[in-house]
């Protein structure tokens, strides 16, 4: 008999703009650019709705959330990420774990990783020792490299309660 378990992965990426606040994992990094969208551009919080989504075979963010919907404009995508998890519960799903890498060569988000989890894991209604961030920069090379973007991957494992 097959486990009823199943794996989703997400990757976005969202340009960098100057005077925009920089929402990542939920919470405000301070810089002097922010990520740019039409919701808060919370690129490590939409990796992760689209890994969940994905596991869950409930498509991808935007066929959810369109960026042509202006109710979804300036969202604070932690309402997004809330919604998410409903809908994959509401399928008779369960979350096991997440694990996250953000790509940003500045600013540096190591000292923010631990209240992003916590964060995460609040709104996700999971303990912080499921929720995993990383960061990396990609050695200058490519839009990240250049402060040009940010781009965020994740995969999510998902159990049939």
């Amino acid at each position: 008999m097959k486990p009823n378990i199943r794996i989703g992965y997400g990757y976005d990426v969202h340009a960098l703009a100057e005077g925009v606040d920089f929402w990542l994992g939920g919470i405000k990094v301070p810089h002097t650019h922010g990520a740019y969208g039409h919701s808060d551009a919370d690129v490590l919080i939409h990796v992760i709705c689209d890994a969940l989504l994905g596991a869950a075979s409930l498509r991808d963010i935007g066929f959810h959330f369109s960026d042509k919907d202006p109710k979804y404009k300036g969202i604070d995508s932690k309402i997004l990420l809330k919604e998410v998890v409903r809908l994959v519960e509401d399928k008779g799903y369960g979350i096991v774990n997440i694990d996250a890498t953000v790509c940003l060569q500045q600013p540096k988000i190591g000292p923010h990783i631990e209240a992003m989890r916590e964060k995460l894991a609040e709104v996700m209604e999971l303990p912080v020792e499921d929720v995993s961030v990383k960061a990396t920069t990609t050695e200058k090379l490519g839009f990240v490299g250049k402060e040009e973007g940010v781009a965020a991957h994740a995969v999510a494992l998902i159990y049939k309660k």
